[in-house]
């Protein structure tokens, strides 16, 4: 169902910006829909957030990045990044998320959007950086996501190598090795898959497996 509600939603966009959206957000509406009540308290690679925190964040983040693409700036583009934990997770989470992605990668799929400049998180923006930090939370936070709920996570190759590219260009080098966006780099071979590079760039590991996975 997820993937019918964004291939609908997005029809017909998304020819003319750097890079097309909708195939990480159908992603990761799907790994949404398959995550189990049991598992929302469940450890996730984002060391701060259970599975039912990581899914209010994407929540709240599915629906302020669209500010963000529409050059809205206000309270919602003003709040800083990250803080889901006093948002609630809406009852019909399954229902309202993959409607709240697909409304995201629609967003994005203006040209306008990825022009000028824009809001995130507290911080002024171009409008393409705003695009790639969208498409960098939809692609790591949808790993994160898979991974703690043990689904399979792949994105198409265009949207995974504009967030490589994105996150490596924030790799500096500090007193403890390289710092990326996130926090320390994690290093991996250079010729490993691009999703591993994006984690490792992203600060996680990318061997990394839920509790009691054999």
């Amino acid at each position: 169902m997820a993937d019918s509600v964004i291939g609908a939603a997005g029809a017909g966009g998304g020819a003319e910006v750097p890079v097309d959206l909708r195939p990480a957000a159908r992603r990761t509406a799907a790994v949404v829909a398959g995550v189990e009540d049991a598992q929302l308290g469940d450890p996730t690679p984002c060391t701060e957030f259970a599975v039912r925190d990581l899914l209010r964040h994407i929540d709240a983040l599915a629906v302020g990045l669209q500010y963000t693409a529409r050059k809205e700036p206000g309270d919602v583009t003003a709040a800083a990044a990250g803080g889901a934990a006093d948002r609630p997770l809406p009852d019909d989470w399954r229902e309202r998320l993959p409607h709240d992605l697909a409304d995201l990668a629609v967003a994005w799929s203006a040209p306008d959007a990825w022009t000028g400049t824009t809001q995130a998180g507290g911080f002024t923006l171009t409008g393409t950086e705003g695009g790639l930090v969208t498409l960098d939370e939809l692609v790591v936070h949808g790993w994160d996501l898979a991974r703690a709920t043990r689904q399979d996570y792949q994105v198409d190759e265009p949207g995974l190598r504009a967030v490589r590219d994105f996150l490596a260009a924030g790799v500096s080098e500090g007193e403890d090795g390289e710092q990326g966006i996130f926090g320390p780099v994690v290093h991996v071979d250079a010729d490993a898959p691009l999703l591993d590079q994006i984690v490792g760039l992203a600060g996680r590991d990318p061997a990394w497996q839920p509790p009691g996975s054999a």
